[in-house]
């Protein structure tokens, strides 16, 4: 039964090399597909120039055309606007007004796309671009030649032209019209109910036109300048950010991790899924995997790259700077971080392999005996 016994043991040793359970490739293995040894990607070993290159972190904020816009007047007239007028004449029998009358009312006045109305014996009068009191002149000086001493009112249903649209995660999505008191971003936001997700990863982007910004909510709340005045046509959307990392290999936890809005570095990233494990961990062997954009990679590598290039990034937490090389290794949008497994790892599970197989037989030889 002892030859039984060694061809067993043989065999689990054949299993146990090709066949073992692992949490990923080991640290050879992803070094042997750099770029130098006929891979797709650039092995990089993380370094004080590593830092300095790569460590940038996309950010968000509004363009100077954003910035510079003024706010808009709560009393102007837009294309699109509806008016109402009250005309009055001192006559038995006017232009407007029928005999018996004094005055006359026309509502339901709009505004045309080229910013003009149509008033019966005026004409076609400019009204985009005036106050409500600055159409009043204009119109009661088309019909004062015609008919004596004529009064006009004009009244404006505010924003029916300067509206803003509100969408995503606000409480109260809609179409609001840009009045005195809503004439800013945050105070748009707060009349549409606020956000209804955390602040801390709450982002707001506005589009204008082509144009468009994006800001964090904390940012504008802590920036006055990112309190833009508003224009009539924005778009406000309210997103929870998307942004994160996804660790794995031996670590306290495999999983995706969001970002936020804090700038998070290597360290902190190990620390938010329970830090390296302590069992099968390699401290040497901790990798942070990115396509990063030509700009940077050249940078990185020190020679012009075209094209987004594959980033091997190594940190060797066991140098004696290795623990501050990674603290100011920074980690962005999309960022794979993983850790490899020690070694002596693998020669642990083919000798636990090797030892179980052979109880196993011992048995069978024991139930055959």
């Amino acid at each position: 039964m002892r030859l039984p016994l060694i061809a067993a043991l043989i065999a689990v040793t054949a299993l146990g090399a090709c066949g073992l359970p692992r949490s990923g490739p080991s640290k050879k293995e992803i070094l042997s597909g750099a770029v130098e040894n006929g891979g797709d990607s650039h092995v990089i070993f993380v370094n004080n120039h590593v830092n300095r290159t790569a460590n940038f972190t996309p950010s968000y904020g509004f363009s100077r055309e954003f910035l510079n816009a003024g706010t808009v007047g709560a009393d102007e007239i837009r294309p699109g606007d509806t008016l109402g007028l009250m005309i009055w004449e001192n006559v038995d029998d006017g232009l407007l007004v029928g005999l018996g009358q004094s005055s006359t009312e026309l509502q339901q006045l709009q505004v045309d796309s080229q910013g003009y109305i149509f008033v019966p014996y005026a004409g076609r009068i400019r009204a985009a671009g005036n106050s409500p009191d600055q159409l009043r002149q204009a119109i009661t000086q088309r019909l004062e030649s015609q008919t004596p001493d004529p009064q006009v009112s004009v009244t404006r249903v505010a924003g029916d032209g300067a509206t803003v649209s509100v969408m995503g995660k606000v409480f109260g999505q809609g179409v609001y019209p840009i009045e005195r008191p809503t004439r800013t971003l945050s105070a748009m936001l707060a009349k549409s109910g606020g956000v209804n997700v955390e602040p801390e990863v709450a982002v707001i982007t506005v589009k204008r036109g082509r144009e468009t910004g994006k800001v964090w909510l904390s940012d504008l709340y802590f920036n006055p300048s990112y309190d833009i005045a508003l224009r009539p046509g924005d778009v406000i959307l309210v997103e929870e950010d998307q942004r994160s990392f996804t660790a794995l290999g031996a670590l306290g936890g495999q999983t995706k991790v969001p970002l936020g809005n804090e700038q998070i570095n290597a360290i902190e990233a190990i620390a938010m899924v329970g830090g390296l494990s302590t069992v099968t961990a390699d401290p040497t062997g901790v990798f942070v995997l990115r396509d990063e954009p030509a700009q940077v990679a050249s940078a990185v590598l020190g020679q012009p790259v075209s094209g987004t290039q594959r980033m091997a990034y190594v940190l060797d937490l066991t140098r004696p700077n290795g623990l501050f090389l990674a603290r100011d290794f920074l980690i962005r949008d999309g960022d794979t971080v993983y850790v490899t497994e020690a070694p002596y790892v693998q020669w642990q599970k083919l000798l636990g392999a090797i030892t179980g197989g052979a109880n196993s037989i011992r048995t069978l030889e024991n139930i055959g005996n």
